[in-house]
């Protein structure tokens, strides 16, 4: 009887847009491979990977106790119907009541990934703070049920370790997700010098950094290209839709919402930005890399890993739209360093981003 994996996932589009790799290279080893997600949107794209869907319906940024307590036992309950030999979550909520969960029903190896900290660890707000102690104690609790917990940048790690969340033992640094080279591939940089940005239109994101950055740009050089991509969800920190249509109404950026496809975007531009204020490693920025795009993001924990600053592009300080700006008109005032650096960023990629070391690790450590 073949052994069995079980992906917790927060929405169903990560499961095959992110761990689609990791995914069949499970399924490969001869395990039968099931994964839950909160609905059936899309979920036949995760059926084309050979992957069992089962729906387990989660309020992601959600705060009601009862919710979180029902999302709880719905995942103890397949868990004990499935069987499986090993479970990975990821994000807030999977990685912990999935560990909590797995360890009841008895399975042997229980996993989780810190895929980034996010709003509750970057934003001051007095919500936000309220939110940081629970998601703490929370994660405390989580992780202490885990038999392994992977984090993608050192600084998460370190934190959880210094604070207390989870024991070091436990812990495996990966160079995140990691991405598909063959499916990412280099493409002619366009004549315009454009730049590009993908992500929830999000303060924490950086994309209010932006879209300054970009208006002060266009004054002086009308010609240069802005892109944003990504959803405006109107949650909390979210930036206003009203803020991204005013700067699209005066032609400072072309904003194009959501995509099942992003490489179309990224063939259109010659540099890609990510102001984010933390990250676990983010996906967007090794999809550049991969597509031999410079790479501007900020010096912050899981974005600065993957930058060599001055190589392959540039980090800026957090919260900074007048260095973002300098950066931005060094690829203006300088095109040919777009080739240059864009060379350098798919160096870079091959070495420590590639999706099959990535996975290969993640496997090792899960004993698969």
């Amino acid at each position: 009887m073949a052994k069995k994996f079980l992906l917790i996932s927060p929405k169903n589009r990560p499961t095959y847009n992110f761990r689609g790799d990791l995914l069949k290279a499970i399924a490969a080893k001869g395990y039968e491979v099931v994964a839950t997600g909160p609905d059936r949107e899309n979920v036949e794209k995760i059926e084309a990977l050979g992957v069992r869907h089962i729906v387990v319906p989660l309020s992601r940024n959600g705060t009601s106790i009862k919710s979180d307590i029902e999302y709880y036992k719905a995942l103890l309950k397949v868990i004990k119907e499935e069987k499986p030999d090993v479970t990975l979550g990821y994000t807030v909520k999977p990685s912990i009541y999935g560990a909590l969960a797995a360890k009841k029903a008895g399975v042997k190896g229980v996993y989780s990934m810190i895929a980034g900290l996010g709003y509750t660890f970057t934003s001051k707000t007095l919500k936000a703070k309220v939110l940081h102690k629970i998601v703490r104690f929370l994660y405390k609790r989580g992780l202490k049920k885990a038999d392994g917990v992977f984090f993608q940048n050192p600084d998460d790690m370190a934190e959880f370790v210094d604070t207390k969340l989870v024991k070091s033992e436990k812990c495996t640094l990966v160079n995140g997700s990691g991405v598909n080279m063959a499916r990412y591939t280099p493409s002619p940089y366009p004549e315009t010098i454009t730049f590009f940005m993908i992500a929830r239109i999000m303060y924490c994101k950086g994309a209010l950094e932006y879209l300054q950055a970009a208006e002060a740009v266009k004054k002086a050089h009308p010609n240069v290209r802005f892109m944003l991509l990504g959803a405006i969800e109107n949650i909390q920190d979210s930036v206003p839709k009203e803020l991204v249509e005013d700067y699209v109404n005066r032609g400072v950026i072309e904003y194009f919402g959501e995509t099942a496809d992003v490489r179309p975007y990224f063939d259109q531009c010659s540099v890609y930005v990510l102001p984010s204020y933390r990250e676990g490693t983010p996906r967007t920025v090794l999809e550049a890399m991969s597509m031999a795009r410079p790479v501007i993001t900020s010096n912050a924990p899981g974005c600065r890993e993957t930058v060599n600053d001055g190589v392959n592009g540039y980090l800026v300080p957090v919260k900074d739209p007048k260095a973002l700006e300098e950066a931005m008109l060094k690829f203006v005032n300088d095109p040919k360093l777009v080739e240059i650096m864009g060379k350098e960023s798919f160096a870079l990629c091959s070495e420590k981003f590639e999706v099959g070391k990535v996975n290969g690790k993640m496997m090792e450590i899960m004993k698969i």
